[in-house]
């Protein structure tokens, strides 16, 4: 999940530079930024003035004269594009979680496998009993081979953090480790304040 999220912000930071980088030589050359500021762009650079055209005529003239073969290449090309940025979408929207689990390790010990969503609840009721607790929240993330823990824990305002988070992994998750059979339980903890409604006075 983490080269995951490292791909998608390195994706999305290269094309924002390229959008930002196409915005901006298109309003440069709609306002006349270069005639303005006496500025002289490098040979070839392109919208230059607010006359100009990004594709000039003998370039139009030169790819309409190629043949068949030139125009299917490229809608293919920009086919197989939209495909894999629809690809990409989809697999955000997925979510990467595993199934079901091997209850003693890989593999399963006589055959037993656990449901993530059954997993997830137990941890959740566990967990939301603990003391500080106002109420908890629990989902398995990662892959069968290595499972992850991602919990939410709202906290009552009178509540000792670093004491809540102490008891969590030395009371649900290691139950959690031990009945499973697991060495190792990644586990992502994330803490909120219950927000109390003031109380209405007369």
């Amino acid at each position: 999940m983490e080269t995951q999220a490292k791909v998608n912000r390195i994706l999305l930071a290269a094309a924002g530079v390229v959008l930002l980088g196409g915005g901006l030589l298109v309003l440069a050359a709609g306002l006349d930024v270069y005639r303005r500021w006496n500025l002289d762009p490098p040979d070839g650079w392109p919208l230059t003035t607010p006359h100009e055209v990004l594709v000039a005529a003998a370039d139009r003239i030169a790819w309409s004269g190629r043949g068949w073969w030139f125009w299917a290449a490229i809608i293919a090309a920009l086919a197989l594009l939209a495909l894999l940025a629809l690809w990409w979408l989809l697999a955000q929207l997925h979510r990467h979680r595993p199934r079901r689990m091997a209850v003693g390790g890989r593999p399963p010990v006589d055959g037993v496998e656990l449901r993530d969503r059954a997993l997830s609840d137990a941890l959740a009721t566990d967990a939301g009993h603990l003391p500080g607790v106002h109420k908890a929240k629990a989902r398995m993330a990662g892959s069968t081979a290595h499972p992850e823990a991602r919990i939410t824990l709202t906290l009552t305002p009178s509540s000792a953090p670093g004491q809540v988070v102490e008891q969590l992994y030395s009371g649900p998750v290691e139950r959690v480790r031990r009945s499973t059979g697991w060495e190792h339980l990644s586990t992502r903890t994330r803490l909120q304040v219950a927000h109390r409604r003031p109380h209405r006075v007369e």
